[in-house]
């Protein structure tokens, strides 16, 4: 079957909010882009995920004007709260680095910038199988699949993208002998509810007791999202909802203080922690961004913000790519490429706030979490960590400047 080929600047594999937000601002720049996805529109707008944006990802989906309700649906927290064995203490944001973070869920960003895409012309392909990218180290990479309507499909281009998740099938065309990739586990999960219930806090709380971890967060005015540290195979169908609540409450504290508000709980849902780091993020004609690149365990609230930090990066480092590209005579293609000064560029600075972010969701996920062979002396240490930051301003500063993000 001949494939019918499409030819643009820039190839997008993955169509989530990094891809998207990557092909809308291209195109701003006069850059062509076309993108990809495996799921359906309806099944990524569905799927719920985390929703703490930074300022700088509102301001990104603010200036871009892509039609985002981020400021009209989300909900503003000038701070959160930390709980330490019932003790709570809350970080006063905008007081100590002038910033606040947004409540706003990552699949509402998502349908936000497909919407934008879709109205602004852009070529995208929902569904597609058989996804297979060519020619990175050559000058004239390209993309192949299947569509939605069984229709095999090229896309050629100057430049490949993966914006394609965690499990990225782009990531793994980094030869190994060019890649180094950066791995940790964590021994527990978050088990993981949706409920049927107003707020519990007007802000999220994070708490931590001698039953390990819970965070209770929120959805919207009717709908909770909460979690607690659990076994990694941990089964969600062996917890009854009166088991989950009770569970929860006890390590937010029993004694006054914050009172759960329950509900029906409509989704359970398991999640294990990890993080990773690839190194480098691009190589010949092929960059990487978001999950593609690295995952971050969820307790700093750094995936989304974290892969909207890079595209910040990457777009002016494309656009320098093709304009040095355009300039330049025609009649190579097909021959070998080596990455670009430009694409290199990218993934030392992206990186630097990688590792910051790594080290902040590290950081927090183990001050915050029971490790399995803890004992008196480990809980009473963090107790000391805790005291340090939640009783000097420094200390509040330290965690209010890396949750709510650095300044780039």
């Amino acid at each position: 079957m001949t494939a019918h080929t499409t030819r643009v600047d820039v190839g997008i594999v993955g169509g989530g909010p990094a891809g998207l937000m990557t092909a809308l601002l291209l195109k701003r720049r006069g850059i062509s882009a076309a993108v990809i996805e495996t799921r359906t529109k309806d099944t990524i707008h569905h799927t719920q995920r985390a929703g703490i944006l930074e300022a700088a990802t509102v301001s990104m989906l603010v200036d871009a004007e892509v039609g985002s309700r981020v400021l009209t649906e989300g909900h503003e927290h000038e701070g959160t709260v930390l709980s330490f064995d019932g003790e709570q203490h809350r970080i006063d944001f905008q007081a100590l680095v002038g910033r606040s973070v947004w409540l706003y869920p990552q699949n509402e960003v998502f349908f936000d910038l497909a919407n934008a895409w879709e109205r602004e012309g852009g070529e995208i392909h929902w569904a597609v199988t058989d996804t297979q990218v060519h020619g990175i180290e050559t000058t004239s990479p390209r993309i192949s699949f299947t569509d939605a309507h069984a229709q095999a499909r090229s896309i050629e281009a100057d430049l490949i993208i993966g914006t394609d998740g965690s499990r990225s099938m782009c990531r793994r065309l980094i030869p190994e002998e060019v890649r180094t990739d950066h791995f940790i586990s964590y021994p527990f999960a978050w088990f993981g509810i949706l409920c049927e219930a107003p707020p519990t806090a007007p802000e999220l709380i994070y708490a931590n007791s001698e039953l390990g971890f819970a965070l209770i967060s929120q959805r919207n005015e009717t709908v909770q999202r909460m979690y607690f540290q659990c076994d990694p195979d941990t089964d969600p169908d062996s917890w009854s909802e009166d088991a989950i609540f009770d569970h929860i409450q006890q390590v937010l504290g029993t004694e006054g203080g914050v009172q759960l508000k329950r509900g029906p709980i409509i989704d359970k849902t398991v999640l294990p922690f990890r993080s990773y780091v690839c190194d480098p993020l691009s190589h010949g004609r092929l960059a990487l961004a978001g999950d593609a690149g690295h995952t971050v365990p969820p307790t700093g609230a750094k995936g989304l913000n974290l892969a909207f930090a890079d595209v910040r990066v990457l777009i002016p480092c494309v656009e320098e790519f093709i304009t040095e590209l355009r300039a330049d005579a025609p009649g190579h293609e097909g021959e070998a490429a080596e990455t670009p000064e430009s694409l290199r560029r990218y993934s030392r600075t992206a990186l630097d706030r990688v590792w910051k972010a790594q080290n902040f969701s590290y950081w927090a996920t183990n001050l915050l979490h029971r490790q399995p062979d803890e004992n008196p002396f480990t809980h009473r240490r963090r107790r000391g960590e805790f005291d340090a930051i939640t009783g000097s301003v420094h200390g509040q500063a330290y965690f209010a400047d890396s949750y709510t993000g650095w300044s780039d």
